[in-house]
């Protein structure tokens, strides 16, 4: 069923369009007589959504959007109907359901101009080879930091993963879980990739004995930061942008190795009103509609090079830089079993792992070579190749109840390195 504008929605949309004014010509009075509908399903926040409707509807004043909200768990079955529930368009921030409802036959290609809209960033692609879906924006992963805590306490604010193992951040990173936490797996593969699956691992580690796992919503790694209960906290840029954008003091930092998460758009098979889904689609990748992106309420990064006049974050020079080399096609078999490794060898025992680097800190400040427990609190319970093997990341993928044996495997060969390494650090410390 087709959801109406709540109250406070729609106040906020009269708003955009009381804004926009200058730019109706007059032709308000004629949008709102017999406008043709377009449905647009998405799962983008309501502040967001409110703004771009009010500008697609001023640029076009014989159309209104209908916008129906569905998250990504619920959209994929809604789409799959035989009429995909009236809709027209699909606009999320989820690459998955694009790829398996371009499979499904949901899709009809998309009318675009490529001109203007390069096939990727670094190793990003920026859509579907065959045009049946294309990104209409990306998110970048990396840091939410609070500037004041780094020059009260003269520290550097960091500028890559590295930088996170500095022992003066120890309990001040909020780490969230990445098995329990949408957006954070694919963070633990940049590091892997970045650095190698043994040397990322051992950087994971460290980072981790630094930081404090966070199992609840996503959301709410960016408000633990923007409440001052930690210095750090590792994220997708959206979160804490739209912090900053409600007055926090916080601010986004995007490391030297990061990756993207595409947002994308697609026009149903059965659109009812294929001419207006169009427009709305056009209007999303125009100047003018990439643009709006980069306003200060809403603060996305945009698909298009000409759209990053002026300062802030540009995902086009960071790629032509070499950060962003990391590939999510390539690391997407693997997240699941990546995360699980993450829990075994660093969330359950996170408090004793914590305690031993802190150990190992106080070994290495003291002038004692640590080397040895190094590799120990660092070596993963299983070797790339291993991991990299399809029969187990499939595995892990469908969730088989057989890994649970396997997880308990890992966990005791975890727990052993730390053992020694616990009786090497006591020597040393001594």
């Amino acid at each position: 069923m087709n959801t109406l504008p709540p109250p406070s929605r729609q106040r906020r949309r009269l708003l955009h369009l009381a804004a926009l004014g200058p730019l109706l010509g007059g032709a308000l009075p004629r949008a709102l007589a017999a406008p043709q509908v377009v449905t647009v399903v998405t799962s983008y926040p309501d502040e967001f959504v409110s703004r771009v409707e009010a500008a697609f509807e001023a640029a076009n004043p014989g159309y209104r959007l209908n916008v129906i909200w569905r998250n990504a768990a619920d959209a994929a079955d809604f789409l799959r109907q035989p009429d995909h529930g009236g809709a027209d368009v699909y606009w999320s921030p989820s690459p998955r359901n694009f790829a398996q409802l371009a499979q499904a036959g949901v899709w009809r290609r998309l009318p675009i101009d490529r001109a203007s809209l390069p096939a990727r960033i670094g190793n990003t692609p920026l859509g579907d080879h065959a045009d049946f879906y294309t990104a209409s924006e990306v998110a970048g992963f990396g840091f939410a930091i609070v500037p004041d805590w780094f020059a009260r306490n003269d520290v550097a604010p960091p500028a890559d993963w590295p930088d996170l193992t500095d022992p003066r951040l120890a309990g001040r990173i909020a780490l969230p879980i990445p098995s329990q936490v949408g957006y954070a797996p694919p963070m633990v593969e940049i590091v892997l990739q970045a650095w190698g699956w043994d040397q990322g691992w051992a950087l994971w580690s460290e980072i981790a004995g630094n930081a404090a796992p966070i199992a609840r919503a996503s959301t709410f790694v960016s408000d633990l930061v923007a409440d001052g209960r930690y210095a750090v906290g590792l994220s997708i840029d959206f979160f804490v942008n739209s912090a900053i954008a409600n007055g926090h003091p916080i601010r986004f930092v995007y490391p030297a190795h990061t990756g993207l998460n595409p947002a994308h758009i697609a026009l149903t098979r059965a659109a009812p009103n294929p001419e207006g889904a169009s427009r709305f689609v056009d209007f999303i990748l125009s100047p003018a509609g990439q643009q709006l992106l980069r306003h200060a309420d809403i603060r996305r990064l945009p698909v298009r090079p000409d759209a990053y006049a002026g300062s802030g974050f540009n995902p086009f020079a960071a790629a032509a830089s070499g950060g962003m080399d990391f590939d999510a096609e390539r690391a997407r078999p693997r997240l699941a079993l990546s995360s699980a490794v993450f829990d075994a060898m660093l969330v359950t025992p996170h408090a004793e792992l914590a305690a031993l680097w802190r150990d190992l800190h106080r070994a290495e400040t003291s002038g004692r070579d640590a080397a040895a427990a190094r590799r120990l609190l660092g070596t993963p319970p299983l070797a790339v190749a291993a991991a990299d093997d399809p029969a187990l990341q499939q595995r892990f993928a469908e969730r088989d109840p057989a890994t649970s044996q396997l997880l308990a495997a890992w966990q005791r060969d975890c727990a052993t390195r730390r053992d020694e390494a616990r009786r090497l650090l006591q020597g040393l410390n001594s």
